[in-house]
């Protein structure tokens, strides 16, 4: 009898197994390959962007308001000419602010929805999800408001206020911008950006940055922390621990306030006020990250 050539059952199992393994440990390889070139895109993301306010503070003299009340402009508008997006500056209106003399000047205007309604390539983050809201596009990069909340509470739970590069401008407010020179704990040593994430839900307004109250991060809370954002309503965030994103409704202890969260395993990417991009790890000292992002604290950061 002729003898034909084959794999037995048990070969070929064999072989199948084989497969599964090599193919087991080439996926995290090639995930971990993907995921360094988002971060990467990032990091290139937030330079641009940082780069962009070194040329704003050329011009203007001063950094821009972090956010003119809670919804006529913010830092994103003011940087637009310097990431080659000038023709949706000039398509902005900049001169109605505060309801005065109508409600034009809004973000969510007639007007100004032919810019919010644009997604920032350069504001935009590979590894994060994309969301929007109302039809306008969810961002990335928050402006630091500091070490303590949104509104830089001088005194928070005993945390002291140490100065930040950005603030709110409200009504009445004397317009009084921030300038390098300002930045005296040194400016290889003071975050000017970090990352924030996009709120997944519909009525989520976290990454919402041409909206004031979502235009920035501070430091009161670590990166990426299991903590709960602060907002004051709930029609404004979904509360989704899972996907790092918690949120909680503001209280007199613990007020607005967004941590820096991103889609990077094991921390966050910042940018610093020298132009520098650098990676914060979630295991940093809370003092430590906290002196990080004040511009007047005195304080002296070691490595981290």
């Amino acid at each position: 009898m002729k003898r034909r050539n084959g794999f037995t059952l048990v070969e070929l199992l064999v072989v199948i197994a084989i497969i599964g393994v090599l193919v087991g440990l080439l996926l995290p390889a090639v995930q971990a390959a993907r995921e360094a070139a988002r971060r990467m895109q990032c990091s290139n993301n937030l330079k641009q962007v940082s780069l962009a306010m070194h040329n704003y503070h050329d011009s203007f003299g001063s950094f821009p308001a972090g956010a003119w009340g809670w919804g006529w402009g913010t830092w994103v508008v003011a940087t637009l000419p310097y990431i080659e997006q000038g023709s949706l500056y000039e398509l902005y209106d900049h001169g109605k602010k505060y309801d005065i003399p109508d409600t034009s000047g809004r973000y969510s205007s007639t007007t100004n929805r032919q810019v919010t309604e644009q997604r920032l390539s350069a504001h935009t983050c590979p590894s994060d999800i994309p969301g929007t809201y109302s039809e306008m596009p969810l961002h990335n990069y928050g402006a630091n408001f500091g070490n303590t909340d949104y509104a830089q509470a001088a005194n928070l739970n005993g945390v002291v206020h140490g100065g930040a590069p950005f603030r709110v401008v409200n009504n009445g407010d004397q317009d009084i911008f921030k300038k390098f020179r300002d930045v005296i704990d040194g400016t290889s040593n003071t975050f000017l950006f970090g990352e924030i994430l996009q709120g997944l839900a519909s009525n989520d307004l976290r990454g919402m940055s041409w909206w004031g109250i979502n235009s920035n991060f501070t430091t009161y809370l670590p990166p990426n922390t299991s903590l709960p954002d602060r907002l004051h309503t709930t029609s404004y965030f979904t509360n989704q621990p899972e996907m790092n994103l918690p949120c909680a409704v503001s209280t007199t202890t613990d007020p607005t306030m967004f941590a820096a969260r991103s889609r990077h395993p094991g921390g966050v990417q910042v940018g610093l006020c020298d132009g520098s991009v650098r990676f914060i790890t979630d295991s940093i000292n809370l003092n430590t990250y906290r002196a990080l992002s004040t511009t007047q604290g005195g304080e002296v950061v070691g490595e981290y």
